[in-house]
């Protein structure tokens, strides 16, 4: 759920003058096949498919920092999706919060992709488990929605929108779609609390810009190329947020020389000032269940979205930084709860997707 957008931005081409074509060297991979690799793992689902498509129609879900920290199970009459721990990022995320969202995502495509080839089911937390996801299934007509076919054109778009409001029913639509029990959704489209929302992202931002253990972690996802991004699978493909390729080298001092608290606030300010409104997702509890419940419902949010003509990106500093959240509670009329996802929204271009790693990957066995 994260959203490191300004990874080295329009200021390299400028820093690195007419040099800037000569960093296209070979050992970073092409543009051209990356895309071709990418839009494998997006393809429409077969019908009828199988439990690997299945899968893969869930691992396409939002995740912070593209660390896609979920592994699969399968069982005869149902699939458990599990935390992989091994792919936490502590620093950012100490108690998991954003790592069981995540969870919830996976499992809401799960469910929709699922019941669209007709094996319909129901998603329940698992405490006994080790915090996993139980999604119970068994046949039966299928069940095609709007939300199923968003699934492969949904992406995180961290870039300017074009400022164009969104239509009243519209955002009717969006709220009904995330409409998931012990989950309460708040819309800001009024400029004034939008301005408010965007000091506290910008605050926020800056506070983890100055902890060094926070850009370290933040480092150690960023993929600076095609060649970097398909080797992984994972990670944040600085390309898909509209910056340059540069080679394994160059990326990391590239983004300690470029990449600043002030740059990224900028950019974080202008293209929140884009944006059509903001949704803030707030959960019934602070629990794993109460936290994939919010991952529900931010996914099926983000899939009508898209299915409207819609981008997204999630701006979640104001919840990262602990010392935020009751600002941001106050702001949206919920005191004395803890904020959980911040997402923007509106009109804007389609970029390069994110990788995501070969569903083999992902199966526990």
């Amino acid at each position: 759920m994260n959203r490191r957008h300004l990874l080295i931005g329009a200021g390299a081409t400028v820093a690195l003058g007419g040099s800037a074509t000569l960093l296209t060297l070979s050992g970073m991979g092409s543009s051209a096949d990356y895309a071709t690799d990418i839009t494998s793992l997006r393809k429409p689902l077969d019908d009828p498919a199988t439990f690997r498509d299945l899968l893969r129609y869930a691992t396409l879900a939002a995740n912070g920092h593209n660390t896609q920290p979920w592994r699969f199970r399968l069982g005869e009459r149902q699939i458990d999706v599990l935390p992989d721990f091994a792919r936490r990022t502590p620093v950012v995320d100490p108690d998991d919060h954003h790592l069981f969202v995540s969870l919830g995502c996976a499992a809401e495509n799960l469910s929709l992709a699922s019941a669209a080839r007709g094996r319909p089911g129901r998603v329940r937390f698992d405490p006994s488990a080790a915090g996993s996801i139980v999604f119970d299934f068994e046949n039966g007509a299928m069940r095609p929605s709007t939300l199923f076919d968003a699934i492969p054109k949904r992406q995180s778009t961290r870039a300017d929108y074009d400022g164009r409001a969104v239509d009243p029913t519209d955002l009717d639509r969006l709220a009904s779609a995330a409409s998931v029990p012990g989950v309460d959704l708040v819309l800001l489209t009024d400029r004034t609390r939008i301005d408010r929302l965007r000091d506290l992202v910008v605050t926020g931002n800056s506070a983890q810009m100055a902890d060094a253990a926070f850009v370290r972690e933040l480092k150690s996802w960023l993929r600076f190329n095609p060649r970097q991004a398909l080797r992984t699978g994972d990670g944040l493909y600085s390309v898909a947020s509209g910056n340059p390729a540069l080679p394994d080298w160059l990326g990391p001092p590239a983004f300690d020389w470029l990449s600043t608290a002030a740059s990224q606030n900028d950019v974080y300010s202008r293209q929140i000032r884009s944006s059509a409104g903001i949704a803030i997702f707030v959960g019934a509890g602070e629990s794993p269940a109460n936290w994939v419940a919010v991952g529900q419902a931010c996914q099926r949010f983000a899939l009508q979205a898209t299915a409207l003509g819609l981008k997204h990106a999630f701006i979640n500093q104001p919840v990262e930084v602990a010392s935020l959240r009751p600002d941001l509670a106050a702001l949206v009329g919920l005191k004395g709860r803890r904020p959980d996802i911040v997402m923007r929204f509106g009109y804007g271009p389609t970029l390069p997707w994110s990788p995501r790693r070969p569903t083999a990957a992902v199966i526990k066995t």
